[in-house]
Order: structure tokens, then C-alpha cells, then sequence
């Protein structure tokens, strides 16, 4: 299983007393500090199951030209009609994702085109799935554009988490499913749609990042 690049202090920091602790028991014949060694070495088992980053059917199958898929693993928060004073400006649907500390926590793009905008603001650091932290919490905003389509979409944290990695910027152009960054330990994920989209998915609906449809375009191409 590939493990996020992110990850890699967090597996290996819990393993340095884990290594001093059943060192000590073993020199000093204590069964207490061998057995005290044990919850670091499940710490750093944990942190490997966070950071994991597995393979979807994107990596190996272009999705559909006018397919949005679902930029992260989770759970659909919102799908349609966009909370109050979230949306960006303009006539858009909403599908928020809400990720729990036991799903991949890898983010991918929903759609392909070129980065236009960019931003990131500082914040709260309310629970991800209250409708306040849409707009309360710390987040990165991306608008991506492929000729007349836009999508945009962000990273919000959550309660737990204290950091956000956006591996994107303004010029770069993204392939849908393409992975752009990841949150540390709880967060949501907005995506918001034109109106000429069919929302896929529904309120309640388990998605997988990469993989799941959650809007698609018209097909007029």
C-alpha cells in the first residue's frame, strides 16, 4: 500500500520510544516497560492506516469527459441546493463530503481543466460536519476551468485537523481524479457544480474518492 509522503513523520515519531521502551524491558527484564511500548506501535499502525493511499479507477481508467467524481472518500454532507452563505458567487449545487478519521485521506481533483484561482484562508477549527465550519473553518479554495465548464472546490479542516496540503496552484492543469494534496485527521470537502449539472449523488450516500460520480455535465461535447 503507497503511503502519502505527509505521513511519513507521523508513522515513524511514535516508533523511536516504542524502540526505547522494549529495549529497556529486554536489558532490565521489566514485562511493564515492554507492554508500555505497545500503544506507540499502535499509534504508528494508526498513522499508516491514515495516510494510506491506494489506487482507484481513475489511475487506471480516464473517467468519462463529463463525469465529476467525488474528490475524497467519505460521506455526502449536502447534495443540491447550496448552504447558506457558502457558495462562492454565482448560481451553484453543493455536494460536500464529510471524511471520518478512518478514511483515505488523499484529495483528488473532481474535474479536469486548468487551476484559475487559488486561495487559502485561515480559521476556525469547528467540527467538519456542522454547517458552520463551511465557511468559519480554515480552507483552500481551488476553481478549476475547462474551456466554458468551472468547478470549484475545497479543503476545509475539522475539529482535528491542523494542516492542509494543497500540491496545486494558478497555471497547473489537473486531470479528473488527479491527486492535488490531502487534510490530517478529519475534514470535508466541497465540491459546487453549475446548475446545467445532474447531481449524482444523495444526502446520507458513502462515496469513494476517485471513483464515485457525483455530477455530470450535459453532454455537449
Amino acid at each position: 500500500m503507497r503511503i502519502d509522503p505527509a505521513g511519513w513523520p507521523f508513522i515513524t515519531g511514535p516508533l523511536a520510544p516504542a524502540a526505547l521502551l522494549a529495549a529497556g524491558g529486554r536489558a532490565t527484564g521489566r514485562r511493564r516497560l515492554r507492554l508500555a511500548a505497545w500503544p506507540f506501535l499502535g499509534l504508528s499502525a494508526y498513522m499508516a492506516l491514515f495516510f494510506r493511499d491506494p489506487d482507484r479507477r481513475c489511475d487506471s481508467t480516464p473517467p468519462a469527459a463529463d463525469d465529476v467524481i467525488s474528490p475524497a472518500d467519505g460521506m455526502v454532507m449536502v447534495a443540491g441546493e447550496p448552504q447558506e452563505g457558502v457558495a462562492p458567487e454565482g448560481d451553484w449545487q453543493q455536494i460536500s463530503v464529510f471524511l471520518s478519521v478512518v478514511d483515505v485521506h488523499v484529495n483528488r481533483s473532481p474535474y479536469r481543466g486548468e487551476v484559475v484561482e487559488s486561495s487559502y484562508r485561515k480559521g476556525s477549527f469547528l467540527a467538519a460536519y456542522r454547517k458552520e465550519s463551511a465557511h468559519r473553518n480554515e480552507r483552500s479554495e481551488l476553481w478549476l476551468r475547462d474551456g466554458d465548464r468551472t468547478v470549484v472546490f475545497r479543503q476545509i479542516v475539522g475539529v482535528l485537523a491542523r494542516r492542509i496540503v494543497t500540491r496545486t496552484g494558478v497555471g497547473q492543469t489537473l486531470a479528473t481524479g488527479e491527486r492535488m494534496g490531502l487534510m490530517k485527521f478529519g475534514s470535508r470537502m466541497d465540491v459546487f457544480v453549475p446548475r446545467e449539472c445532474e447531481v449524482l449523488v444523495t444526502k446520507g450516500q458513502r462515496v469513494r474518492g476517485g471513483e464515485t460520480v457525483i455530477a455530470r455535465w450535459p453532454s455537449t461535447r
